[in-house]
């Protein structure tokens, strides 16, 4: 196994490179305190969407996904359309991604279980990054404690429902 590597300055590049595609207009934030609020929301299960925004000719959204411990067979997921971006805020894990995959069709999103052929396998933990393209398979595989992650995911064909807040947001 190795260890991932890139760090903010990634996330500042995949974030960058979507602002690119945007029209001149208004930035928007995602305070620390949104994420905060989010993740005690008792809405929104694992994945929790905190705001999808309208760059221009793409969306991106930003969520937060918490993970509690887990161990043993990998199960993935791949989103047909929306390639996602992973930055580690606290604890760690076995990130699998990619390989053989029993697949199921979910809306605009595959699952499955990884059977070990071709997968990457890798430890990552906070402060590191991964970008997953659209289509890649991706899940835990190994979770000793926690893991807290901020999901960043250009969207160039909208699928994603542009203006979009979490409810924890909304005064």
């Amino acid at each position: 196994m190795r260890k991932a590597t890139g760090g903010a300055a990634a996330v500042l590049w995949a974030t960058s490179a979507a602002a690119a595609l945007a029209q001149p207009g208004m930035a928007t934030d995602v305070l620390k305190t949104d994420v905060a609020a989010v993740l005690a929301s008792p809405e929104g299960g694992i994945d929790r969407q905190i705001r999808v925004v309208d760059v221009g000719k793409a969306n991106v959204a930003v969520g937060v996904l918490r993970r509690g411990p887990t161990s043993g067979a990998t199960r993935g997921i791949a989103h047909t359309d929306v390639t996602e971006v992973y930055y580690v805020l606290s604890g760690s894990g076995t990130l699998v991604t990619g390989g053989a995959v029993t697949q199921v069709l979910v809306g605009p999103s595959l699952i499955g279980a990884f059977d070990g052929r071709g997968s990457q396998v890798r430890e990552i933990s906070a402060g590191d990054v991964v970008v997953i393209p659209a289509g890649v398979f991706h899940g835990w595989s190994d979770i000793p404690d926690h893991v807290t992650y901020l999901s960043i995911r250009p969207d160039p064909d909208k699928v994603l429902p542009a203006g979009y807040a979490h409810p924890a947001l909304t005064p």
